[in-house]
């Protein structure tokens, strides 16, 4: 129906250009001097007015520039500059969903966060259940939402440096998430720390700061 309406508005569009058209040629008819070649020259084109359009700018375009085993290094093409990039996994439920995604990044030393982590979950996520993280045994650490657009609810996260190691040197991690419409079940997700040793030193390497 959509499609259909479409279809008929731009023909609306484009009957009434044509009619206009028409007009401004029957009039033209009607009150051309003997010098028809002289005036055609002087009258405006026919798509005079018109806007032809541009290319949109669609901002940096993202691309992979090396994978770690379960971990993508994606980086941002710019025009100038250095290319900002992070370290990426999509993360999958029990059945092979799509679910979740998180993306790392080091951060410069001092601070008392190692890493930034961005992860985003569905917009149907419990947002007061916040989010769940556990690195092998370790005691887990709950991490409240920041924000939810179209593309889902947005955590962002800080690793401190013995985390980033325990990461590094780990088994498994993993993630968990409450749906808002059955507030009794969790889901959990799990994290692959296969490749993240070599995936994060390679995202602290492109983050460096150009001497």
């Amino acid at each position: 129906m959509f499609e259909l309406s479409l279809a008929l508005r731009t023909l609306t569009i484009a009957s009434s250009l044509a009619l206009a058209g028409g007009a401004l040629a029957q009039e033209t008819t009607s009150e051309a001097p003997a010098d028809a070649a002289a005036t055609t020259e002087s009258q405006p084109a026919p798509d005079q007015g018109l806007s032809m359009g541009q290319e949109a700018n669609t901002g940096p375009q993202n691309y992979v520039k090396q994978e770690f085993d379960s971990w993508q290094l994606t980086c941002a093409k710019v025009a100038e500059g250095p290319e900002p990039c992070q370290l990426y996994q999509l993360l999958k439920d029990q059945k092979g969903t799509s679910t979740a995604e998180i993306s790392m990044v080091a951060l410069p030393e001092g601070g008392q966060a190692a890493a930034g982590a961005t992860i985003i979950t569905p917009l149907e996520t419990l947002l007061p259940a916040n989010i769940t993280l556990q690195i092998d045994t370790a005691k887990p650490k709950v991490y409240p939402f920041t924000f939810c657009a179209p593309i889902g609810c947005v955590s962002r996260v800080g690793f401190t440096k013995a985390e980033i190691d325990a990461l590094k040197k780990g088994a498994k991690a993993s993630m968990t998430i409450v749906p808002a419409a059955a507030p009794s079940q969790k889901v959990v997700l799990d994290i692959s720390l296969k490749g993240f040793t070599a995936g994060f030193d390679a995202v602290a390497l492109e983050n460096q700061p150009a001497p």
